[in-house]
């Protein structure tokens, strides 16, 4: 069996082709921009993802056109939480509002205030990254479009109504908007309510294993398949990682370092810990749901840092002696866009502190990659107050690339840490991989990613990274100072 995933993540849109041994025969990236227009605000096209979504196609049929056609199910894997708004033709209504998007604090304090059940239905405390205060800032800002909005969907949602003509979104998604009940797997209407919401104005929930619709005739046309794919319901782009990487059982975990920062836990039922900010989930597979400590800038903070330098990021980390022990002079936060756990501030601000007259280069990158190991120390802190405690992970990501950074993080977590094949499209694989679950295959095809080289924690600098952390940590309290 043939099937395809697709990847709508914040930097590009990934395809990949897998074939009937599991192994990715061809695969597709193409480039996405974020537009700020105005501090705190990050938005996208969605005609954007479209776009790269067909020439990703286009370049898969023009190299593989034999094994193209012979695809039997499409996934989808998206960035969760975007705000994408449409009339009641299916018109999109105004730039889809992204997950690192921080306008709406205001509408998350107001509904805290106004519906207290919503940390116990949804199992999350309110931020501005997720989907339902985006709405609440509309219809104060933007009442005219917040009135002609007919349906809401997240980014692979939308992707789904190009490709299948179908309002459908799987559990995972879902979980991030703040209306889903999320230990019953179904809409809350007093969440919707909550937000001058109608459960109308909602896509159709499925699983992400699950049929979800049947490709368009003029693209089964365009593409050369042989028959219309099915699209499956798919999944977040984490829980789709999670399938890439074979976490779907209970225990399993990975890190990923991606434009944002994720320590993933699969769990068998419900766990929330709202208190400090940690995400619980619906997982993409039936009866499984997860723990997400999630920070907003992680492999996004060394690009920043390479733009601002002038240099690659590979030319950053080249400067760098990965068998030296010990740590950076210099300290990090990489707050650059606010954060989430265990923080939830949108307004911090992130930045550097120790500079001295010998300060060099070098340092400063170190510091970045140390800086965010160290809020994944964080986020790790939060999983263990919600009873989760991890003994190993699987590393994904294009962070993940890097030895040296696998193993500050191995360090700092203290944890085994396994970089994984095919870690830079596990999202488009693991959606892959639902496909072929939509289309008949059971759940023993999402396998543990084939391990390439494993980081183990080293006892010393395990002992100095807990304690460079807990100083570390006061540098949240002077960001959030002078950010507020």
């Amino acid at each position: 069996m043939i099937t395809l995933g697709i990847d709508i993540g914040t930097s590009s849109v990934k395809v990949a082709l897998l074939g009937d041994d599991d192994h990715v025969i061809a695969h597709s990236s193409q480039p996405l921009h974020v537009s700020r227009p105005h501090t705190g605000h990050s938005e996208q096209s969605p005609e954007a993802w479209w776009q790269a979504t067909c020439r990703g196609l286009d370049e898969l049929k023009a190299l593989h056109p034999a094994e193209l056609a012979e695809t039997t199910a499409i996934g989808l894997s998206g960035q969760m939480h975007g705000a994408t708004l449409l009339d009641a033709a299916g018109e999109v209504l105004r730039p889809c509002i992204l997950w690192n998007d921080g306008r709406s604090e205001a509408e998350c304090a107001e509904l805290e205030r106004d519906w207290p059940a919503l940390r116990q239905v949804t199992g999350n405390i309110a931020m501005p990254g997720f989907t339902a205060p985006k709405l609440l800032w509309v219809r104060k800002h933007e009442p005219q479009i917040f009135e002609r909005t007919a349906k809401v969907l997240l980014p692979k949602a939308y992707l789904r109504w190009r490709l299948a003509g179908e309002y459908a979104e799987d559990m995972s998604d879902a979980s991030g908007t703040l209306w889903l009940d999320v230990g019953a797997r179904r809409w809350s209407e007093a969440a919707l309510s909550a937000c001058g919401m109608r459960i109308e104005q909602m896509p159709r929930l499925v699983e992400g294993s699950e049929p979800a619709g049947q490709l368009r005739p003029e693209l089964v046309s365009r593409w050369g398949f042989r028959r219309a794919p099915i699209l499956a319901g798919g999944a977040g782009d984490n829980a789709a990682g999670a399938v890439g990487v074979g976490a779907v059982h209970p225990g399993d975990a990975f890190v990923s370092l991606g434009t944002s920062g994720v320590l993933w836990a699969t769990t068998a039922r419900f766990a929330p810990n709202p208190a400090r900010a940690v995400h619980a989930f619906c997982h993409a597979v039936p009866n499984t749901w997860h723990q997400m400590g999630v920070l907003l800038s992680a492999a996004s903070c060394l690009a920043w840092w390479a733009a601002v330098a002038g240099r690659t990021e590979t030319e950053l980390l080249a400067e760098l002696d990965s068998s030296a022990a010990g740590a950076s002079p210099v300290w990090f936060a990489p707050y650059l866009s606010g954060e989430r756990t265990p923080h939830n501030d949108a307004r911090v601000r992130g930045g550097f502190l120790g500079l001295a007259a010998d300060t060099t280069r070098a340092h400063m990158t170190r510091a970045v990659l140390e800086g965010v190991a160290y809020a994944m120390h964080d986020a790790q802190q939060s999983l263990a107050g919600a009873g989760t405690v991890l003994a190993e992970a699987s590393l994904i990501g294009g962070g993940a690339r890097s030895p040296l950074w696998a193993q500050i993080l191995a360090d700092a977590l203290g944890l085994t840490l396994h970089q994984v094949a095919e870690s830079d499209i596990g999202c488009a694989l693991g959606a892959a991989r639902l496909a072929r679950m939509a289309a008949g295959d059971s759940i023993a095809v999402a396998r543990p990613a084939t391990r390439l080289r494993s980081f183990r924690p080293r006892p010393g600098q395990v002992a100095l990274h807990a304690q460079r952390h807990a100083q570390w940590q006061r540098l949240y309290t002077l960001a959030r100072d002078f950010a507020h």
